[in-house]
């Protein structure tokens, strides 16, 4: 996939980490349908390749993701009546395949991270933030309620209280707080970000990828399921990491007292 000022979502190979930009800076990189529709395609791909062992994610100039698109044919007055229908058709399907895809996901919010983009952010596996950075529910701004899986992720992250607290006043966290209250787990210098964001990423890239895949599994149905089920589960997906090729290497690097050098089987 090239890269060309018409597209609204960039893919960038990074060795065995894939980048995903939101591309269009002028508008803080705010979701319009053509950018739905790419990110939901490049979302494919990475899925599908077999090569990539991390997904990054962020945006375009200064912003991470604004949320809605709320410009030109968008505007309040041509949003569709339908709402419900905007959100099955544009946002779960993004939400649902970051969180199918068997490899890290890392948001690395270099700006405004707002509305449907803060759920974008929320949905990665990690969250890294410049310093610069900040992020608001947004959508009690508008008159709507948390959408795109905000509200599934916001409360698990920061309890009932702060997460209600945070989506009433749609008030702007700073990422200093943001690290504070657990919902990134670095802040970078601004100047160094990429950089930053890139090596950090490396090292999830250079993990054990299929059992990171399984930790995922584990961890996400950790949060629904009964003590008793989760036990046979960890049985199960140990099992299943036992099986691979990383494990091995892993037993034979321990015993040798070298690192390990995984390679995703």
């Amino acid at each position: 996939m090239g890269e060309t000022r018409a597209e609204a979502v960039l893919l960038r190979q990074q060795g065995p980490v894939t980048q995903l930009v939101l591309n269009r800076p002028l508008s803080l990189n705010a979701i319009d349908e053509e950018m739905a529709a790419q990110l939901r395609e490049r979302l494919e791909f990475v899925g599908a390749d077999h090569e990539c062992r991390c997904l990054t994610i962020t945006g375009a100039g200064r912003g991470f993701c604004a949320g809605q698109s709320l410009a030109g044919g968008e505007t309040a007055d041509a949003i569709p009546r339908d709402i419900a229908g905007l959100i099955r058709s544009r946002y779960i399907p993004i939400i649902v395949g970051i969180r199918a895809l068997p490899v890290p996901v890392v948001a690395e919010v270099n700006g405004i991270a707002a509305g449907a983009g803060f759920a974008l952010a929320l949905a990665a596996d990690i969250r890294l933030a410049a310093a610069n950075a900040w992020f608001s529910c947004g959508f009690s701004k508008i008159g709507l309620v948390p959408d795109s899986g905000t509200s599934f992720f916001l409360t698990r992250y920061l309890g009932l209280s702060r997460a209600f607290e945070m989506a009433a006043t749609s008030r702007r966290i700073s990422a200093a707080e943001a690290l504070s209250l657990g919902l990134v787990s670095h802040v970078f210098p601004a100047g160094t970000f990429p950089e930053d964001c890139l090596a950090f990423a490396q090292q999830l890239a250079a993990g054990p990828t299929r059992a990171l895949a399984l930790t995922k599994k584990a961890l996400s149905l950790g949060m629904v399921q009964n003590l008793e089920d989760q036990l046979e589960l960890e049985a199960e997906l140990q099992q299943e990491a036992s099986e691979t090729d990383d494990f091995r290497e892993g037993i034979a690097a321990f015993r040798q007292r070298r690192e390990p050098r995984f390679e995703g089987r």
